[in-house]
């Protein structure tokens, strides 16, 4: 764990824990959240939910992020955020976090580098949401989630958040059943399976092929 990851654990560490189930909705879109929160162990999402009630998530946080920093920072918390597995966080007053980021550069510094890496893989998903096709859009969510969770075995690599097949059509914008059309041509051409919840991709140079991903990404 770097310096900065370490100072941010010792900081919250001062402050309540709070343990939720898996699809706990943690902070409604316009209410006031109760304050910054710590992920410590699992996974949350971030969400909107369209007039006619599809869900597009736009950020998965992984443990040892910070949420909500838009509204610590600005007020604004316009979005849902919700529980993709069981998780444990800590929750410090808002005040009080602004306050420690402003005393220590280095802790400042982790917290932005973290935001730069979220926005740049919005970035990447916005260039197949508006360019690519549905089996694109599928292989690119799923390169870039290897890319952000994945751990590499001796099998491929695999992506340690427990992704549905409805989890992956939020992030892209499709229907489930499109999605599940699309996984099922990449497992046809045995770039990736589906073993204990997880998807393990197979042959993730494939994978990008089959993404356009040297075009696009």
């Amino acid at each position: 764990m770097e310096e900065g990851e370490q100072k941010l654990l010792k900081f919250f560490s001062k402050f309540r824990k709070l343990d939720y189930k898996k699809h706990e909705v943690i902070i409604r879109a316009d209410e006031i959240p109760q304050g910054v929160y710590y992920l410590k162990k699992g996974y949350v999402r971030l969400y909107s939910i369209s007039e006619a009630g599809q869900e597009l998530t736009l950020i998965i946080f992984k443990p040892n992020d910070v949420f909500p920093i838009r509204w610590a920072i600005t007020d604004a918390s316009p979005y849902y955020f919700d529980t993709l597995t069981p998780i444990e966080v800590m929750r410090a007053p808002r005040e009080q976090f602004l306050e420690f980021l402003q005393q220590d550069p280095e802790v400042l510094y982790k917290v932005l580098s973290n935001i730069l890496i979220r926005l740049g893989g919005l970035l990447e998903r916005m260039e197949y949401l508006i360019f690519g096709d549905a089996h694109q859009k599928v292989a690119s969510i799923l390169v870039i989630c290897a890319e952000r969770f994945g751990i590499t075995s001796i099998r491929g690599i695999i992506i340690r958040v427990p992704l549905t097949h409805k989890d992956i059509a939020n992030l892209i914008g499709l229907t489930r059943e499109t999605t599940s059309i699309e996984i099922k041509k990449l497992e046809k051409l045995r770039v990736l399976k589906k073993e204990s919840g997880r998807f393990l991709i197979k042959n993730v140079t494939k994978l990008k092929q089959e993404a356009n991903w040297y075009k696009f990404g």
